[in-house]
């Protein structure tokens, strides 16, 4: 099974910024098993959902050609703890610009304005020729279906009445 850690993308700038939201529902299963009888949403899993926020903006570079996989998180500080009922919103900007080889983000993560995270990722492409044959597409959160929902809600956006080129 493939666990997405976002909900949905909200602003997306290519290359430079993407805005996710993450609404906490005490119907996750792990809230129930992270600390008995204090259902509290893992750091560990908010570090994902920017991976996941951060993966999209690497990936859409290049069209999602390449695997985008996490290298290494150089820094996470965590500032509140996060329960059912909270929406979070993940902003993973680029720092400097998305490459060939990869590219380091920014993220923050903020409940109703206040600073619940931060941290500094590095992403990696990792192109066919480099694919180990033992890594199967499921082992990658941008699958062709991930793609394809991706796709299918920008273009839902773009035919939304006041959208450009909408009804």
């Amino acid at each position: 099974m493939r666990w997405i850690w976002i909900d949905k993308i909200v602003e997306f700038e290519s290359g430079r910024r993407a805005v996710a939201i993450k609404n906490v529902s005490m119907a996750e299963e792990h809230l129930h098993d992270h600390v008995p009888g204090f259902p509290v949403h893992p750091p560990t899993l908010m570090i994902e959902g920017m991976a996941q926020t951060g993966g999209v903006l690497v990936g859409e570079v290049f069209d999602f050609r390449e695997k985008v996989i996490l290298a290494k998180v150089t820094r996470a500080r965590f500032h509140r703890i996060v329960v059912p009922g909270d929406q979070l919103r993940l902003e993973a900007t680029v720092q400097g610009e998305v490459r060939l080889e990869g590219a380091s983000i920014e993220g923050r993560i903020t409940r109703n304005g206040d600073l619940v995270a931060e941290m500094e990722m590095m992403f990696a492409h990792l192109d066919q020729s480099r694919t180990p044959q033992d890594v199967g597409e499921e082992n990658f959160v941008f699958t062709g279906d991930f793609v394809r929902l991706l796709r299918m809600r920008h273009l839902a956006h773009l035919t939304a009445p006041g959208a450009p080129g909408g009804a």
